[in-house]
């Protein structure tokens, strides 16, 4: 099976303009993901899926493999189906563009889980360990079924500690492997309610059927979207460097 890592990356966040060339340790931040995607030992291919020229040369000047894609797409899911249309592969996996740390090892995981179960999309949640990030609406929440299935997304907390006792929350991590024909359904389905209500577009899976398997990990994102997380990043890969 033909495994594909795609990284969608876009020029005009609302937040952070130009956010993927940003540097980190002298590095745009798209190169850092791009070569830590490409530590991982279960791809076949990384491609950066951009909207944007200056994004494409600068991919293309540090050897990366870039394709242009449309500017009207509305998320990553959408950049990544454009791609699986004009690449051959039977697994589409997309990797955050903003994330610098994402772990090989977790991609190299979900990708296994992804060949054992042909008809899921394969995802990841990590156990909550700050109690503030429970109620945190900008931290996505998880519960999953005793075999691992998702069963919700939120950004409440949920499930809701009626009870009193102790309890073990997870926050969904934000990476996705797709089987192509999943990708491809999915992406012409309308936008569902609880996507809509929650803005989470893996909602749109489970309101129409599809199964989404969650591995747990300890790996934490931690997404750039200000500078002040440029630095946080940077901090954590100067000690990783040393």
């Amino acid at each position: 099976m033909k495994v594909i890592a795609v990284i969608p990356a876009r020029f005009g966040s609302t937040r952070f303009p130009g956010k993927p060339l940003s540097k980190i340790l002298d590095k745009p931040m798209i190169q850092h993901v791009y070569e830590r995607a490409k530590e991982a030992k279960e791809l076949d291919e990384v491609i950066v899926a951009t909207d944007h020229q200056e994004i494409f040369n600068v991919v293309s000047s540090f050897g990366g493999k870039v394709l242009m894609t449309k500017t009207s797409h509305e998320s990553g899911s959408d950049r990544m189906a454009e791609v699986a249309e004009k690449v051959e592969g039977d697994i589409f996996l997309n990797i955050q563009g903003d994330e610098p740390l994402i772990e090989p090892n977790l991609i190299d995981e979900i990708v296994r889980e992804s060949k054992k179960y042909p008809n899921s999309v394969i995802t990841a949640k990590k156990q909550i360990d700050n109690l503030e990030d429970v109620s945190n609406p900008n931290v996505v929440k998880v519960v999953t079924d005793k075999d691992n299935n998702a069963l919700y997304f939120s950004r409440s907390p949920i499930p809701y500690n009626r009870s009193g006792k102790e309890i073990v929350y997870y926050k969904h991590i934000g990476i996705y492997c797709y089987p192509r024909e999943i990708l491809q359904k999915y992406v012409q389905l309308p936008k569902s309610n609880y996507e809509m209500c929650e803005m989470l577009e893996q909602l749109r899976l489970l309101e129409n059927g599809f199964n989404i398997k969650v591995i747990e990990t300890n790996y934490d994102s931690i997404g750039v979207d200000t500078i002040e997380d440029i630095k946080k990043v940077e901090k954590i890969l100067e000690v990783m460097y040393k």
